[in-house]
């Protein structure tokens, strides 16, 4: 990689995954800097010069959903004014992604919305991690690219495996709905025989942030389950899955999702969870930079630096993006096969 035709911009949002990418891939982070006016319109300078070069933003659109969007879509218009060859986004969490469809009358598709405003801002590529839905690749008209963390989870569900020493016919993959099926069988794909089938929580809506448990699909009595989602937003329906998880005979329970919000009283939910002994530990990754207020006890934090980094760099060399994932699935599959082994 000529490193002198690459930059890689962390705005706002999420800065410390930012460094962690540039540190793998041995690039200096480059500098924006970022302004407010009193009346709160933003301004994005680049400090260093882009003409004729790659670029890649790194900004997720959490909270503040509205600030982190108009900043990256400002900062793609001032790269572009000055002359960029191309202009990559990196979106490790897609705000607006829950709002793919109308679910009722007269409400808006603001994923689509949102699609359009990247697009029309004038970015070349897209590179966004777990969608809520993989439809809303088919909204941009550009390249996009949504990678899947099924790898990483599945290398962390397999860690607590072998870690804690657990019988693999006794592990099992919940999905905590039946959208989220596809998800917990691109997970099962590389745990293999290390888990022990799925079960599904089959629950409706009544309105959003509310989830009504209707039934369990699926034996999970004395079992320890990894409950597996693409976000935790105010933590209320994953825990009432939880516990019916629980009274259902479960022994132990693991909450792995890809995007920590954690909003409202997310956090005083799962500590209280955890102290009724519903959950035993939360796993999300750093898509979302996780303040220190919304941090507790139990929550674990992995990474997808090098997911990413790996991904920029096929992306940037012209490679195969598929062969990331096929590189570190032998790896995984040795790691199984050996413990199976040692368990028999």
């Amino acid at each position: 990689m000529d490193k002198s035709k690459i930059k890689i911009f962390g705005l706002s949002s999420n800065k410390p995954l930012t460094k962690k990418i540039c540190d793998l891939l041995g690039v200096s982070e480059s500098q924006a800097q970022t302004s407010k006016f009193l009346d709160g319109e933003m301004i994005v300078q680049s400090l260093d010069s882009v003409r004729g070069q790659e670029i890649y933003i790194i900004q997720s659109t959490n909270q503040p959903v509205n600030d982190n969007l108009m900043e990256l879509l400002i900062a793609v218009d001032a790269f572009k004014r000055a002359s960029a060859a191309r202009i990559n986004v990196v979106i490790p969490y897609f705000g607006y992604a829950r709002q793919d469809r109308k679910a009722k009358g007269r409400q808006p598709i603001t994923a689509r919305l949102v699609a359009n405003l990247i697009e029309k801002a004038g970015v070349n590529r897209v590179i966004t991690v777990d969608l809520h839905s993989t439809q809303i690749m088919g909204f941009f008209n550009i390249p996009t690219d949504n990678f899947s963390t099924a790898q990483t989870v599945a290398s962390e569900i397999i860690d607590t495996i072998i870690s804690e020493k657990m019988n693999p016919a006794d592990c099992i993959l919940v999905s905590p709905d039946h959208g989220g099926l596809t998800r917990v069988h691109g997970i099962e794909k590389y745990t293999g025989n290390i888990t022990n089938g799925i079960a599904v929580i089959a629950k409706r809506r009544p309105e959003p942030n509310k989830a009504e448990v209707e039934f369990i699909l699926g034996d999970i009595k004395g079992k320890t389950c990894f409950i597996i989602d693409d976000m935790i937003d105010t933590g209320g329906t994953i825990i009432k899955g939880a516990e019916a998880l629980k009274e259902q005979g479960a022994d132990k329970i693991y909450i792995i999702a890809c995007h920590g919000l954690f909003n409202g009283d997310a956090k005083q939910k799962m500590e209280n969870a955890m102290k009724d002994g519903i959950i035993k530990q939360v796993v999300i990754t750093d898509t979302i930079n996780i303040e220190e207020e919304k941090k507790f006890k139990g929550l674990k934090i992995i990474s997808v630096d090098q997911l990413l980094a790996n991904m920029i760099l096929s992306s940037y060399k012209k490679d195969s993006l598929t062969s990331v994932y096929d590189d570190l699935k032998e790896g995984i599959e040795k790691r199984i096969q050996k413990y199976l082994k040692d368990w028999e």
